[in-house]
């Protein structure tokens, strides 16, 4: 069975996440979106929340699950058995930020490889930190980010 592990924080999951999880799902048997715990970082959604979001969000996949982890993502590929990871591309400083890690990854495992997936074009500008700072300034992010959850962003974004 070929397992691939999508991580991320997806504080909130966007289209441009959306469209990685669609087009990995037919590459592979199973895909696990592996939201990461950050302890150090104050998310809009909580952990739970946010796990709970993306669930909604890729139901129509049958082969798409959705789990939270902490520590070395690698160690978290071993207890998945999984050995893709999925690393989506936007720009190069994505490029220059993931190389280095997939090299670290491959270091500590030999049999992770790293597949990386150039972001389509339309979802190549939107970030998760662009859509907070467009939502908390007024602006309009429904094309940004999946109408299974504009109700709950905006209003997480409002702060009531």
């Amino acid at each position: 069975m070929r397992i691939a592990v999508y991580p991320g924080s997806f504080d909130p999951i966007t289209n441009g996440h959306v469209n990685i999880i669609e087009r990995s799902s037919k590459l592979f048997d199973k895909v696990i979106i592996a939201v990461l715990i950050n302890i150090d970082k104050k998310g809009l959604f909580q952990i739970d929340e946010r796990v709970e979001i993306i669930k909604k969000v890729v139901e129509c996949y049958s082969n798409v699950e959705v789990k939270c982890f902490n520590g070395l993502l690698i160690d978290f590929m071993h207890r998945e058995e999984a050995n893709i990871l999925i690393k989506g591309l936007r720009t190069v400083t994505d490029f220059e930020y993931e190389v280095p890690m997939a090299l670290i990854n491959n270091e500590l495992d030999k049999n992770i490889e790293t597949l990386f997936m150039l972001s389509d074009p339309t979802y190549s500008y939107i970030s998760s930190s662009a859509i907070k700072q467009i939502a908390k300034f007024g602006g309009c992010v429904d094309k940004f980010i999946p109408k299974q959850i504009l109700e709950i962003f905006n209003y997480k974004i409002k702060g009531y």
